[in-house]
């Protein structure tokens, strides 16, 4: 009969333990679940930002590509130009050398003439009639 009477105290109070275990196991999950929550909610905004800095950084690619694209079309134009200006140079170069060459022949022939036109000259001269 004292367990009868006990029975239902028991009984209540194993109940209010088990529903204070309850409401605590309530309340970690509720707190595990807020928590898992705003941890999620940070790795999506951590993701934005990486999608961000990869539009910026692929935009910026695409610009410094084209940068190059540019450059390069430059560079060949100018290392077309050097070429033929090199070779305009070197055509330059060799007529004045043969010019030279040939002005230095026109100054030799010209001592040579005048060295025969003096002495022609004074040979003249010695012929004169007396």
């Amino acid at each position: 009969s004292a367990r009868v009477s006990s029975g239902p105290w028991l009984s209540l109070s194993y109940r209010l333990l088990l529903a204070g275990m309850l409401s605590t196991q309530h309340a970690q999950m509720q707190s595990t679940n807020t928590e898992l929550i705003r941890c999620i909610e940070e790795l999506r905004e951590k993701r934005e930002e990486v999608s961000r800095q990869i539009l910026k950084e692929e935009e910026e690619k695409a610009k410094i590509t084209n940068d190059i694209r540019i450059l390069t079309e430059r560079l060949n134009r100018v290392n077309e130009s050097l070429v033929r200006k090199q070779q305009t140079r070197a055509e330059y170069d060799k007529t004045i050398t043969e010019t030279e060459s040939a002005y230095m022949k026109i100054l030799e022939s010209s001592q040579t003439l005048l060295h025969v036109l003096k002495r022609e000259s004074v040979n003249l001269g010695k012929k004169k009639p007396s």
